[in-house]
């Protein structure tokens, strides 16, 4: 039994489930966002599909990354520890892992609805295209935040199986907060990307220009949530919400600096993690608050 546990948790290691808690609370909004388009409350079955899409496309994604990326990780000091380089999970296990939660998010999808089935390869492409990114281009970032602004329009699609503008803004806004704070993270590797021939913002920019842009992304992100509380005619509450994840965005940029990475860990996971589950938390109360139906 205790192995069985120690294998699991390898396996939630190798594939960061914790960090899960970024996109989630996104794509519970775009459910939300679907429910308040065509007015009732589809089933409580079509939110767990939503959440297993996000499950699996975020595991093979993650596992993807490690695979992919298993001889640079073995040569950094700060990633030597992870499972392939370590020996821990096989790279043929790995890889296997990798297309199960291909094929099962395909299939769930399949059972959503046609638009989803239709763009679920889309979805993997970019999820997964993004760890070959950073061999080529210093925009890997926005490419990893584009693949998680894919949580709200996809839960959105999957309750109403149309596109609207509403859930886009707020993809918008998840694309460059990802993106923003992957620039954060990636301050950590710059050395090693440079020796290793690899692309990033701050390769290419320094740490001080690094973490400008990553300001600049997070402006846009504040931007277009304050232009979907617009559209959406959203009351207090919603900016309430944007105003505390938008605080938390100037925290994170307030406890790292060029000459000071000890809290990049800080800024990157846990500040993110309070304020993508803060701020949907708000949306929910939005949600609740705004109600004029009854569910069916």
């Amino acid at each position: 039994m205790k192995s069985s546990t120690l294998k699991i948790n390898h396996w939630l290691s190798l594939i960061k489930f914790s960090h899960t808690i970024f996109a989630l609370p996104f794509a519970i909004i775009g459910f939300l966002l679907g429910i308040k388009e065509i007015h009732k409350f589809p089933s409580w079955f079509l939110l767990l599909k939503i959440i297993a899409c996000m499950v699996f496309a975020r595991s093979a994604a993650m596992a993807f990354n490690r695979y992919i990326d298993k001889n640079y990780d073995a040569k950094n000091a700060r990633t030597a520890v992870r499972e392939i380089p370590a020996g821990i999970i096989k790279e043929n296990e790995a890889l296997i892992f990798i297309c199960i939660n291909c094929i099962l998010f395909v299939a769930t999808t399949f059972s959503i609805n046609s638009i989803c089935f239709y763009l679920s390869p889309v979805a993997l492409l970019v999820i997964l295209g993004y760890s070959l990114t950073k061999r080529f281009t210093f925009l890997c970032h926005l490419i990893l935040g584009l693949g998680l602004s894919l949580a709200p329009i996809g839960a959105y699609l999957a309750v109403t199986a149309h596109f609207d503008w509403l859930p886009l803004f707020i993809s918008f806004a998840v694309l460059f907060w990802t993106a923003g704070f992957d620039i954060i993270y990636a301050l950590q590797d710059e050395e090693f990307d440079k020796g290793m021939n690899l692309h990033s913002i701050p390769v290419k920019l320094g740490k001080k220009g690094g973490l400008l842009v990553s300001t600049i992304l997070h402006f846009f992100t504040a931007l277009f949530l304050i232009i979907a509380g617009i559209y959406g005619e959203f009351s207090w509450i919603y900016f309430t919400g944007t105003f505390v994840f938008l605080a938390l965005l100037i925290y994170q940029h307030s406890i790292v600096s060029p000459t000071d990475l000890s809290r990049v860990n800080l800024a990157f996971g846990t500040t993110n993690g309070i304020a993508s589950v803060v701020f949907s938390f708000f949306y929910l109360v939005e949600f609740l608050f705004s109600l004029r139906f009854n569910f069916i």
